[in-house]
């Protein structure tokens, strides 16, 4: 029978794997966002976090056997724990200067820091991910009675470890980094792993426990220090007006000196919205969507606009310009990323009384209404990846059920001055379900709107319609389809069609990233 200190020993081992699996997934989904908001979140970022990780925790389980085999005892055990918890909490405050570094490079194009500072930040989760690594083995090889209880013991770590894992992973990205941030969810975690580490320790042996007192001041200390001044420091001729993690981005509004203000999102590479308080034309991505109902045969009037959506609202450049046109166009707005809206209605004018905003995944938040559009406008990009679900076969079938007789729909795709494939991809998918698509090259970006329209069309319907408009339509409408006329180029289709069971799209773009890469582009961007 147990005694009242040995059943402490063992509730408190328990605890002890509990938190150390809720840690360990706790690090890898900060360890995501701790990237992603420089390097992003594509499939190789991904790649590297996780393979790297279960390479970590793979090295942990076999020193950590050996290891609590030839120290079995309690002491050992909780050391590593707190250790572990130390080395956690160093993370994001040795991260966070070599990311600053690296979103500097990234702004100025400097490959080679780009790429070592993310591996740097990838070999510095080696030790506190082995370290957790530990945790498994040791508790398994001290809670162990006799052989008899062998399945059992393990069976009970392994689900409290699991449990554990299972908070690690939604409480970071549902509750902590929206909240406080990535660096401190790092903290928050490693500070309650060093907090049971020490407890332990004080259980077992009070001396070994104050021996260590210093880590948590130290990690105090540190991130005071470390963690001033901004996430990501904004461009040099950008004054930082807004900066907040989300749930999903890091998200940053900047003014420049002539009172333009722009939307940046986690390595800040892409503008997703600009605003200025009396100029609303840009001549960029977003004046294109202004033009995709004036493909539909002539005569097209703008009295036939009768709604859009736009998926991918951002800050709402593209439902500002809309209302400027169309003064009191009914119009809905779908952002997955509420701090999104919260900026764009704080800083960069989005309260138009007539845009229905809705907080929602794009494809589902359609799916959930019962309404017809003139337009549906697509910019849901995190550069330079659009997601593969706004790009399928069956996607565009349920874009094609919300458009009026009239209706178009307008996608914003990425490419290169050389390879277009994923254009192409994207062409051959639309044709599959509408009559006509129309191509436009953005000048001086590496964009491409196309155009689908519900009704068969040719391209020179754009300037048909531009020469019958009235006189006193809005000059950026004038505008947009002047520029719109002069970037029309042929409609090519690729063999590959994107479908909801089969949609490479982050391959392509991968692809598509590391030629452009290898042959130069990077001084393409300077």
């Amino acid at each position: 029978m147990q005694t009242p200190s040995t059943r402490l020993q063992t509730r408190f081992l328990y605890l002890a794997v509990f938190t150390g699996g809720m840690t360990t997934l706790a690090v890898e989904l900060s360890a995501s966002r701790l990237l992603g908001s420089i390097f992003g979140t594509s499939n190789v970022v991904w790649a590297n976090i996780i393979g790297l990780i279960l390479v970590y925790l793979t090295a942990g389980y076999f020193i950590g056997g050996h290891v609590a085999d030839r120290w079995p005892n309690y002491v050992a055990f909780y050391r590593v724990i707190t250790w572990a918890a130390f080395f956690s909490g160093l993370v994001p405050l040795i991260a966070h200067p070599i990311l600053q570094a690296a979103a500097t490079a990234v702004q100025d194009y400097e490959a080679a820091v780009t790429v070592g500072s993310f591996v740097s930040v990838l070999i510095i989760f080696a030790v506190p991910v082995t370290l957790l690594g530990f945790v498994s083995p040791y508790s398994i090889r001290l809670a162990l009675a006799t052989i008899e209880d062998a399945g059992r013991t393990t069976g009970q770590l392994y689900a409290l470890s699991t449990l554990g894992s299972i908070i690690g992973n939604f409480t970071p990205v549902l509750l902590l980094i929206p909240q406080v941030g990535t660096a401190r969810t790092f903290l928050i975690f490693a500070g309650i792993l060093m907090a049971v580490g020490l407890i332990g320790l004080w259980l077992n042996n009070r001396r070994a426990a104050l021996q260590l007192l210093w880590m948590p001041i130290l990690l105090i200390v540190l991130a005071i220090l470390a963690l001033r001044g901004p996430l990501r420091p904004p461009p040099s001729n950008m004054t930082l007006l807004y900066e907040k993690e989300s749930a999903y981005n890091l998200v940053q509004v900047v003014e420049n000196q002539n009172g333009y203000r722009y939307l940046l999102l986690n390595e800040g590479q892409g503008i997703h919205s600009q605003w200025h308080p009396t100029d609303y034309y840009y001549r960029r991505t977003w004046g294109f969507f202004l033009t995709a109902p004036y493909f539909n045969n002539p005569p097209f009037t703008p009295d036939q606009v009768e709604r859009i959506a736009v998926i991918g609202l951002a800050a709402g450049t593209i439902t500002r310009q809309y209302d400027a046109v169309y003064p009191g166009l009914p119009m809905d707005g779908i952002e997955i990323d509420p701090d999104i809206v919260e900026a764009g209605r704080q800083y960069m004018g989005m309260t138009q009384p007539n845009l229905n905003v809705i907080i929602e995944d794009g494809r589902f938040a359609l799916n959930q209404l019962d309404t017809q559009y003139t337009m549906i406008g697509i910019d849901a990009y995190r550069v330079p990846y659009v997601p593969w679900h706004l790009t399928t076969v069956e996607f565009f079938q349920e874009i094609n059920d919300h458009l009026t007789n009239q209706g178009v729909v307008a996608i914003n795709v990425g490419r290169t001055q050389t390879d277009r494939r994923l254009v192409e991809a994207l062409t051959r998918s639309m044709l599959d379900v509408f009559p006509s698509v129309h191509t436009l090259d953005v000048p001086d970006a590496y964009n491409t709107i196309l155009v689908a329209t519900k009704q068969p069309t040719q391209s020179d319907n754009l300037h048909l319609n531009m020469d019958l408009l009235p006189d006193d339509v809005h000059p950026i409408l004038i505008e947009a389809l002047t520029d719109a006329t002069t970037a029309i180029m042929p409609t090519v289709a690729a063999n590959i069609r994107l479908t909801d069971d089969h949609a490479p799209v982050e391959m392509i773009v991968d692809s598509m990233v590391i030629d452009f890469l290898l042959h130069g582009g990077v001084n393409e961007l300077k």
